[in-house]
């Protein structure tokens, strides 16, 4: 896991070279703005053995538009990086976007839209429960006017897979073989992904401005860089973790975008350190859930600058309940934050919609440690199996 961990950097990189390695370092107008990618999906499922002889972006070709509404369907990780997704493409493309997981999906089908992209985001292109739920949104679709086609489009690690086989399009997020259980580099690059997905669509919308979309993408140039930055953190975080070895209980919070990263930190306390971590919307924390907190229960603050202002109240309460509260921060506001909380861990400044892919590292980190001292097997944790392909 620790070295799936630290393979974020590289990984990144790889996903941007292969998708961004020949977009020009300026845009000349929007219409000018493609995603350059090479043989990694995005491309009919006849020829997606064959690597592209023309690196022109198949995104707008291969997604029939107009796009009027997203459905995401994915389980576990994958289902957090949806759900950061929804607040991308919401926010930034204007889509009104809905996540379910694959197994409530088949109980729950979402409402039939027009014009609808659908997304199936599995690590192994091979869970169950989002193959299930991709097969039933086709069969519903079935004999429906043109309108009603939805087009699929899988994210997955492994192009070749049987998701490959059962969508129109393929996204590959190219992290390598990923053998913990725990996801750690593959939620990062599916974020990656998704955040290149989104601004492919905003720009065919026109939902964003030309310097905008170009501030994005020098901004994720820099990523690789800056999250080598949080690892500078490790030694803060392994003398945190002490901490958590005899808990029995954690809390994550966050607001906005941070949200999924407080329910995805969840998870990776859960599965690693099988330490009862439950993540919360920071605000709606407060309409009940807080009266779990006592001197026992820590608080792990997601709290970068645009949304710490909202959050410091929860801190305030949480500390008065006498939980030890940890924040994750960005260098832009740790100064303002430092003395908030008995822990600051501090990751690089970047516009807060990129924040996920940074503020995730040190959890995945903060987990791995624990699990460490616990003395648990942190790749293959108990009662969890993985799909290898």
């Amino acid at each position: 896991m620790l070295k799936e961990i630290y393979q974020q950097p590289e990984v990144i990189q790889a996903c941007l070279t292969q998708y961004l390695g020949g977009q020009e370092s300026e845009i000349r107008n929007q219409k000018d703005f493609r995603l350059q990618i090479a043989d990694f999906g995005l491309k009919p499922p006849d020829s997606r053995q064959s690597p592209i002889a023309n690196r022109q972006s198949p995104i707008p070709s291969s997604i029939p538009h107009p796009v009027n509404e997203i459905h995401i369907i994915a389980s576990g990780t994958s289902r957090h990086a949806g759900l950061v997704a929804q607040f991308w493409l919401e926010q930034l493309a204007k889509i009104p976007t809905r996540v379910r997981s694959g197994s409530e999906f088949v109980e729950a089908p979402l409402p039939l839209t027009t014009h609808t992209l659908t997304l199936g985001i599995t690590q192994s292109g091979e869970t169950a429960d989002t193959l299930q739920a991709l097969e039933l949104e086709k069969q519903r679709r079935s004999g429906l006017s043109a309108a009603y086609q939805s087009c699929l489009l899988g994210i997955t690690n492994h192009p070749a897979s049987s998701l490959a086989q059962q969508v129109d399009v393929v996204m590959a997020t190219l992290a390598g073989t990923e053998v913990g259980v725990a996801a750690t580099k593959t939620f990062t690059t599916q974020l990656l992904v998704l955040f290149l997905l989104t601004l492919d669509l905003a720009n065919h919308r026109r939902a964003m401005q030309h310097d905008r979309i170009q501030d994005f993408l020098n901004a994720l140039n820099q990523l690789p860089a800056k999250i080598q930055q949080v690892f500078q953190q490790n030694s803060l975080i392994q003398t945190l973790a002490q901490q958590f070895v005899e808990a029995q209980s954690c809390v994550l919070l966050g607001r906005g975008i941070s949200r999924a990263i407080a329910l995805e930190g969840a998870l990776k306390l859960k599965e690693t350190t099988y330490l009862h971590a439950e993540g919360y919307a920071a605000g709606e924390f407060m309409h009940g859930p807080i009266a779990l907190l006592d001197e026992r229960v820590p608080v792990i603050a997601i709290a970068p600058a645009g949304t710490y202002p909202a959050i410091f109240s929860n801190v305030q309460k949480a500390k008065s309940h006498g939980s030890p509260v940890i924040g994750i921060v960005a260098a832009d506001n740790a100064a303002e934050t430092a003395g908030v909380f008995d822990t600051q861990i501090v990751v690089p400044a970047v516009d807060e919609v990129l924040s996920p892919i940074l503020t995730v590292i040190p959890l995945q980190l903060l987990a791995y440690h624990i699990a460490v001292l616990r003395g648990l097997d942190v790749d293959r944790p108990r009662n969890i199996t993985k799909t290898l392909v």
